[in-house]
């Protein structure tokens, strides 16, 4: 169970973040139940977007993640910052958990299958390299089959990168725990296996469309498939295998990617290649 929002201090954000840059760090996470909320109970209000801005102002930082923003008060001034931030990941979790403006109604979602899909179009057209995430779950209670049909046509609308699925677990003490219309499961399973098909082929279908580009990738770790190989993370948030050593853990490379593997790609690095970055590099970060 969740309990109250607190809003750290912007002062002791900031100065944890300035201690990591000068430790070599160069990716941070700023992580909240729901980021928008951020600047509750403050002496001085300050609100997220505020933040954001000022972290990205941090020397040393050259890429910042956030999550998770609510749907129901994601604001302008969020999205600007980030269209006119590049240290600002191209990647942004958007929960939806239902198409179903009856099903977010009884969920308390506060928000509509409608404003949800204006949203959408808001932020692609702000920032139109974006990758979009979200959350789906079917099974609550008092869900038909067209209410899973809504979902559908969200997913097909917002064409997200990916979506984490999931089926609804009933938990005691939970209002929705004592609704009378709990679902069938056998319904469930099949309206699952449903959404879970157009999910995974909206997915590829995004993930197909970046082959042959070249974007930055932070190199993480080694690969722990093949030691001959590291892994790293586009501003998207998206995983890249290519060839290189531990040397280069911690570092910022221009990759092209060779091959989308679903949820992955294989890429090569520029500079290996002998090849000159061209304009079509994917940044994310200054």
């Amino acid at each position: 169970v969740r309990g109250r929002e607190k809003s750290r201090r912007p002062q002791d954000i900031l100065r944890e973040i300035e201690k990591l840059a000068q430790d070599g760090v160069k990716e941070v996470m700023l992580l909240g139940q729901n980021v928008n909320s951020y600047g509750k109970g403050l002496e001085t209000a300050v609100s997220f977007p505020e933040l954001l801005e000022e972290v990205c102002r941090i020397d040393g930082i050259e890429r910042v993640r956030f999550m998770t923003s609510h749907p129901k008060d994601l604001s302008d001034d969020l999205i600007r910052v980030i269209a006119e931030n590049e240290k600002v990941a191209r990647h942004l979790h958007l929960p939806l958990q239902s198409g179903s403006n009856k099903v977010l109604a009884r969920m308390n979602r506060h928000y509509t299958k409608e404003s949800y899909l204006t949203l959408v179009k808001k932020i692609r057209t702000a920032v139109p390299d974006l990758a979009l995430t979200t959350d789906l779950i079917v099974g609550f209670p008092g869900e038909t089959e067209e209410d899973v049909q809504e979902t559908i046509d969200v997913v097909e609308q917002a064409k997200y990168d990916n979506a984490f699925t999931f089926i609804y677990s009933r938990r005691t003490g939970t209002p929705a725990a004592g609704f009378a219309d709990q679902c069938d499961e056998k319904a469930v399973k099949r309206n699952f296996d449903r959404l879970l098909k157009v999910v995974q082929e909206t997915a590829r279908t995004q993930s197909m469309g970046k082959e042959g580009q070249v974007h930055q990738v932070l190199i993480e770790e080694v690969n722990d498939h093949d030691a001959s190989m590291v892994t790293g993370r586009m501003s998207n948030n998206a995983l890249v295998h290519v060839k290189g050593g531990k040397d280069r853990i911690g570092t910022f490379q221009d990759v092209r990617l060779t091959e989308c593997r679903g949820f992955y790609y294989l890429g090569e690095i520029m500079e290996d290649a002998n090849e000159t970055p061209r304009k079509e590099v994917r940044r994310g970060f200054r």
